[in-house]
């Protein structure tokens, strides 16, 4: 059963406990995929009227949604990527990024990165 986390991922260590919240797991995933080839950039989620609202830097973990599940995190990203490039390897790239970087990260596993493609940009010079 999935449920959209809310509340803290916690977990018991011998001399205390570690909470790290939904939205640093959403930082997180959202610079790994700031970092992959061909991601113009992170998207609000949903869209206005058609368009993907294209977020800063300082609000990138709008485009991330992290939810709790009996295997482990499911990880919604939504992404504007770059005109002319291969959307599926793009997707590819960025689902083996965001998991490496939260598993590496957080020490939770990583059921599955679903990628949301929300736009095209092209690159301005």
């Amino acid at each position: 059963m999935a449920s959209k986390t809310t509340t803290a991922l916690i977990q018991a260590r011998q001399w205390g406990r570690i909470e790290v919240f939904p939205s640093a797991v959403g930082a997180i995933a959202a610079h790994a995929a700031l970092g992959c080839y061909g991601i113009t950039g992170m998207a609000a989620r949903g869209l206005r009227d058609g368009v993907a609202e294209l977020l800063h830097r300082g609000n990138v973990d709008r485009g991330v949604e992290v939810v709790d599940m009996e295997g482990g995190l499911a990880i919604d990203v939504f992404v504007i990527v770059q005109y002319g490039i291969r959307i599926s390897e793009v997707a590819h790239n960025l689902q083996q990024a965001v998991k490496f970087e939260v598993e590496r990260s957080v020490n939770v596993p990583v059921a599955r990165v679903n990628v949301n493609v929300q736009g095209v940009r092209e690159e301005r010079r």
